[in-house]
């Protein structure tokens, strides 16, 4: 991927399977909301070949549109949900339920959105329900709402963007959870994290991306969590003498 005479990407032979943590990790800058944003379909690389399940894609053709069509799903921060709204409508914001006379049947939304909070996110005895506003909940909840609408729209793949972030430690524990339940329901997830700690604990495999390539994959408990910070700070040790 370049932009102009700045590459920003080259040589990146990226791939992630149905039931598998990716974690994606590297400084700022190396390369990972780029790589991101060609996966789901915001930018067109200058070239190269992407394929999903195992189907070649028309770059050309590809867009944030066609990746909703193919069931890949971004989760940024708390960039996904309005604040002052229901849940329910947060839920179903773009996707509502219709009746046969085109209007939104709310009922049917509401009822949907009870279940999934019960169901597929767990809220049980959080005193929360489908009125509930987003602003009456905390970080973690709120990933979790945005995780759960990925999940029930039956997204293959699930892109996280440092989910984590400025979260107490309590909530810190209820995101991990939840992304766990990506996993244990067969989806594929590529999860960004500037806390190695987090991504260490939860991932298959580390992909380290660092001034636009691919410098390591790594299987889990191939390094300790220890080895992998050593590792990160030797690639910027690496940069700051090369005037990186």
């Amino acid at each position: 991927m370049a932009f102009g005479n700045v590459v920003a990407l080259r040589n990146v032979d990226f791939e992630v399977g149905a039931g598998e943590i990716v974690g994606l990790i590297g400084d700022n800058g190396a390369g990972k909301s780029t790589l991101i944003k060609i996966v789901t379909g915001v930018l067109r690389p200058t070239s190269g070949r992407l394929y999903i399940r195992d189907q070649p894609v028309d770059p050309e053709r590809y867009s944030v549109r066609r990746a909703h069509d193919l069931r890949i799903e971004a989760v940024h921060q708390e960039k996904s949900l309005a604040d002052k709204q229901p849940l329910w409508r947060n839920l179903f914001v773009g996707r509502q339920i219709t009746n046969r006379f085109g209007f939104i049947d709310v009922r049917r939304q509401k009822a949907l959105a009870n279940e999934l909070l019960l169901e597929q996110i767990g809220f049980r005895g959080a005193g929360l329900d489908a009125d509930s506003t987003v602003g009456d909940l905390s970080g973690g909840e709120r990933q979790g709402i945005a995780i759960g609408r990925a999940m029930y729209f039956d997204a293959d793949l699930i892109i996280l963007d440092e989910p984590t972030v400025a979260l107490a430690l309590k909530e810190v524990q209820k995101v991990l959870d939840f992304v766990r339940r990506i996993k244990e329901s067969g989806r594929a997830c590529i999860y960004i994290e500037h806390n190695l700690a987090h991504v260490h604990e939860l991932a298959d495999r580390l992909v380290v991306l660092d001034r636009g390539e691919v410098v390591s994959v790594l299987k889990r408990g191939e390094l300790t969590l220890g080895g992998l910070t050593r590792h990160l700070l030797e690639l910027q040790e690496e940069r700051e003498h090369a005037g990186g």
